[in-house]
């Protein structure tokens, strides 16, 4: 039958870091192992060690291979080139599907699957924003010029797919309605993950992980740690796990503070072995689509302190007592400080584990795409 054919998929994305690239590495290992051939086109100039390995790690899953070649974060001259030889290359492998991933994928795959059409080739054209130029403000130039992009772009698109509900309004309020098809699938996790990590015996008080960029308040989660110190009054501890532009600042941030023997920092690591160093996990973001930290850190076990950001309500409760309002360290401090001194906090305030299961799976994820993809192709 035609809906048992297996599927060739290219996801075509910029850097291969942080959130998008592991929704896309999620979706690779669950559409391969159900025998669909999978192929990556991204840049070759980001990411570190880290993400090598990872990369090595996913190759045996990627049946149509990896393309990789450089691709500018800004809109650059470089931009016709990369479009010119993706195309090439995209073409060679004639895929059923493209996805693009962020503001730069989305491009490519919207305007080369188009290009493809117009030869005749059909080929459905998806695009997963993952917050992107959708935390840009549209009274910026920056802003006004990438929301205007991605708003004429979408002539060439088959599909909008959001990870949230909350990006699905950002888009709106931003972009205006989709005038095309869209679907909500909410990132997912595989079934490994959800076995609990427990704190170590020398664990500390609490742990941030993520990208070292203001946008995600690193020093908004240092500023807290002082406060919460304040509060309880005794000295506690915390780590930095991560890496980024701004490392080198949040370092003068933490000595500066008078901290520097109390927040220690570490280069980028797995989750899960990050996971061990504590049973708190702070995400003090000051902007976030649907973070894939959290559904990693409560499927672990971990007790969780957010910012009431992107997609996060969706997933601990919008009434959420974990939630505090983002950029502000005294109110996230608060609710550190609260996590700390009851010891029936995380019971409280953590979601019920079946259910959260069920609704964030790899597996749930993984099926709800291959039938978006299917109902595009038929």
């Amino acid at each position: 039958m035609q809906q048992d054919k297996p599927l060739r998929i290219i996801h075509c994305f910029r850097s291969p870091v942080g959130g998008i690239f592991r929704h896309i590495r999620d979706l690779v290992i669950e559409h391969s192992k159900a025998g669909h051939q999978i192929g990556l086109l991204f840049d070759n100039n980001t990411g570190g060690e880290h993400e090598e390995r990872l990369i090595r790690e996913l190759m045996p899953y990627l049946a149509l291979g990896i393309v990789r070649m450089p691709i500018q974060r800004s809109i650059t001259p470089g931009d016709v080139a990369a479009l010119i030889r993706s195309y090439k290359e995209i073409k060679s492998l004639k895929p059923d599907v493209l996805h693009g991933h962020g503001a730069k994928g989305g491009a490519i795959a919207r305007l080369i699957g188009s290009v493809l059409r117009v030869n005749r080739y059909r080929v459905a054209r998806l695009y997963t924003p993952h917050g992107g130029t959708l935390h840009y403000s549209g009274r910026s130039p920056v802003g006004w010029v990438a929301h205007s992009l991605d708003r004429f772009l979408e002539r060439f698109t088959d599909s909008l797919v959001f990870v949230c509900d909350f990006e699905r309004r950002t888009y709106e309020e931003k972009l205006g309605k989709p005038r095309v098809p869209w679907s909500m699938v909410y990132n997912g996790i595989s079934e490994p993950e959800f076995v609990p990590v427990p704190a170590q015996s020398d664990s500390v008080d609490f742990l941030y992980v993520g990208m070292l960029r203001d946008l995600k308040g690193p020093d908004v989660f240092v500023e807290a740690f002082a406060a919460t110190e304040r509060a309880v009054g005794r000295p506690l501890l915390a780590l930095i796990v991560g890496d980024g532009p701004d490392r080198e600042k949040y370092q003068e941030q933490i000595l500066e503070a008078g901290l520097g023997n109390r927040v220690g920092m570490l280069p980028p690591m797995p989750a899960r072995e990050a996971f061990r160093t504590s049973r708190i996990l702070v995400v003090p973001s000051r902007a976030e689509a649907m973070p894939y930290i959290v559904l990693e850190a409560l499927a672990a076990g971990k007790t969780l302190i957010a910012t009431r950001v992107g997609g996060i309500p969706e997933v601990l409760g919008t009434e959420s007592q974990a939630l505090a309002q983002p950029n502000d360290a005294a109110d996230l401090a608060r609710i550190m400080t609260a996590a700390l001194a009851d010891p029936d906090w995380h019971r409280k305030n953590m979601p019920e584990s079946d259910a959260f299961r069920l609704k964030f799976s790899s597996v749930t994820m993984a099926r709800q795409i291959i039938d978006l993809y299917r109902s595009l192709i038929g």
